[in-house]
């Protein structure tokens, strides 16, 4: 029994070593090239003075009145994207994911030569944060507004339009803004301690600071910064980011409070609740539970151990709808593979899964028991951590142009990539070739509808992607798709690192789990506190057709606490739906009905052609 079991190991390697040689070998791709780019792109992003050093020599020093009307030193940060604007909701998730890169997969950027560039990315965006907290209870969210920029086409190193600078303090919190910048701070902590421990501990300083005053004064940012509402609203509130927060202060202080406070709270601001196939600069559920689960193998719960575990079970929920195994909430696929989730800069939540996706899978794989165990448990069956991996290369080798289109989607990337990135600073000539005044109105009229490419290759760039069918049209007016963002790129860093890496120690990066691990298993989800009942009430021909109207129940079932927030998936409908809002992470109650106290249901209906009913699961919910 045991020869015919190694047998099938062996046969397995060697059907992955081939499938991993298409990749790796000829025709295959260069992760430590892509990755060099990747990093390279952050640099043409830079606003303030620039280093001696840069090495995307297209671009000057701008934006060097920041800040100065508000009487602040705002001088430096990242433009988020094609425009001219700091938004510093996603700069500060930039900045996270980086970091979280470069602290699990360092060594693989070292070996490819771009960590000291990869720190240096890091550093641009804190010392940017160090400037924007100039008091424990302020910190400045935004410089400019996205409607006078995007009323103009202007390089940056030109820039005519308002750079007033929004904050956020007691009388106008931001918990989301705050906790964010918290949670980056704290992880670049982490990456500065042994180089430069004195930066470190200023960082987590500003750190802590940033947690007390998000868990001190609640609320959310773009209600205080309201310009910031129509380009980077907080759709899913605080309570991810103050999870988040205080789970990355965890990790940099390994104290016991901010573990607490992540157990104590997860039921409140629905860490617990949340299962959700989805990740980025807005939600951060999936990055918290992940977080969660490595407390957990590493043997860092403690007394917590069983709330965490709930985090965990949410985690491995993320898995099972990414890697397709997940039932009702997979993530839906193009017909050339690629994770769809919207057609307005897709490519956002392929990288970000694909970071989850991979720490997940390592951490199983060293830390759940010999050989590489640590298989997720999912309605379609395991998933096991070198499935989640191979999983995790097509997605990265899709974006790098193993697709429908043979298009690569990071700029600059193989020879068939897009030319007219929607980028003000990329698509007008160099202001160091000619620094003649660009105005908004020229740039409008001579450089906006250009049918040419760009005159600066913004290299490293992940722009926003093909749509579900893989059609993608490289026009610098369909910002949809060929815009691109630093949150984009920024988990994309870590990535090719273990990609990078795993290329050069070969198959035992991608192991088949002995026998006995194979069948080593997530423990079940906990019963849930909601529960959902279908019933076809009236079934009815018309046309040619038959029609069922379903009424749907949901009861919160429990014994006194009060549902809050609650959000429903709906998949497989095909006909009308009565009594729920469409909101941007699946259905919600009516804002009549904010609240199930222990007991009550919330109803509705929908007409579904006959045949099977609709798959309605929870997405979502906060228990008080």
């Amino acid at each position: 029994m045991a020869k015919n079991v190694n047998v099938m190991a062996l046969l397995g390697l060697l059907a992955l070593a081939a499938v991993l040689g298409m990749a790796s070998g000829a025709g295959g791709h260069d992760y430590a090239l892509a990755l060099k780019k990747s990093i390279l792109y952050f640099e043409a992003q830079r606003s303030g003075v620039l280093p001696p050093n840069q090495r995307v020599t297209w671009r000057e020093n701008s934006g060097l009145f920041d800040g100065k009307a508000n009487g602040v030193n705002l001088v430096g940060g990242y433009y988020d994207a094609g425009d001219n604007v700091k938004f510093g909701l996603p700069m500060a998730f930039t900045v996270t994911m980086m970091s979280w890169g470069i602290l699990e997969y360092g060594k693989q950027m070292a070996s490819a030569g771009e960590l000291r560039n990869a720190m240096d990315a890091v550093k641009w965006g804190t010392d940017y944060f160090i400037k924007a907290h100039p008091e424990p209870d302020v910190l400045y969210g935004e410089v400019g507004d996205g409607d006078t920029d995007h009323s103009c086409w202007q390089r940056p190193e030109d820039m005519s339009t308002s750079r007033q600078a929004f904050r956020i303090d007691p009388q106008n919190p931001g918990s989301d803004l705050a906790g964010e910048t918290a949670a980056a701070m704290a992880a670049a902590s982490l990456v500065f301690r042994g180089a430069y421990p004195g930066y470190a501990n200023l960082l987590l300083e500003h750190a802590k600071q940033l947690f007390a005053f998000a868990d001190k004064y609640r609320g959310k940012y773009d209600a205080s910064i309201p310009v910031a509402r129509n380009y980077y609203g907080s759709f899913s509130g605080y309570g991810d980011e103050l999870l988040w927060a205080a789970a990355w202060l965890y990790e940099a202080t390994d104290e016991g409070c901010y573990l607490e406070y992540l157990a104590r709270n997860g039921d409140a601001l629905g860490g617990t609740g949340w299962s959700i196939n989805q990740f980025g600069w807005d939600v951060k559920y999936p990055g918290v539970q992940v977080l969660a689960a490595k407390f957990l193998l590493q043997g860092r719960a403690g007394a917590h151990a069983a709330a965490l575990r709930r985090y965990a079970q949410n985690a491995d929920f993320f898995v099972c709808s990414c890697v397709g195994k997940g039932g009702p909430g997979n993530v839906p696929r193009t017909p050339g593979g690629m994770m769809y989730h919207q057609r307005w800069n897709n490519l956002q939540f392929v990288t970000s899964a694909s970071f989850l996706l991979t720490v997940y899978a390592d951490y199983a794989t060293r830390l759940a028991g010999r050989g590489g165990g640590g298989a997720v448990r999912c309605p379609g069956g395991a998933a096991r951590p070198y499935e989640i991996l191979a999983f995790v290369r097509s997605q990265v080798n899709y974006i790098l142009g193993d697709n429908p289109r043979g298009t690569s989607y990071m700029v600059g990337y193989g020879g068939n990539f897009p030319r007219q990135v929607h980028h003000r600073a990329a698509s007008i000539v160099s202001f160091r070739k000619n620094p003649s005044f660009v105005s908004c109105q020229e740039g409008y009229a001579s450089w906006y509808p250009r049918q040419a490419g760009n005159p600066n290759v913004l290299e490293g760039a992940v722009v926003g992607g093909p749509d579900e069918y893989d059609d993608f049209a490289d026009e610098r007016n369909n910002y949809q798709q060929t815009e691109a963002a630093t949150y984009n790129t920024a988990p994309l860093l870590g990535v090719l690192a273990r990609l990078a890496g795993a290329c050069g120690t070969g198959i035992e990066e991608y192991q088949l789990p002995p026998p006995e691990a194979a069948n080593r298993t997530s423990s079940p989800p906990p019963a849930s506190p909601i529960e959902i009942e279908q019933n076809v009430t009236r079934t009815w021909a018309a046309r040619g057709a038959t029609y069922s109207r379903y009424a749907v129940t949901v009861t919160n079932r429990s014994s006194r606490k009060t549902v809050r927030e609650l959000h429903l998936g709906v998949a497989e409908l095909r006909g009308r739906l009565w009594g729920l809002d469409e909101a941007r992470y699946g259905y919600v109650p009516p804002k009549w009905r904010q609240a199930l106290r222990a007991g009550e249901s919330l109803r509705f209906v929908y007409v579904q052609p006959a045949g099977t009913p609709a798959n309605v699961w929870v997405t979502g919910y906060k228990l008080v």
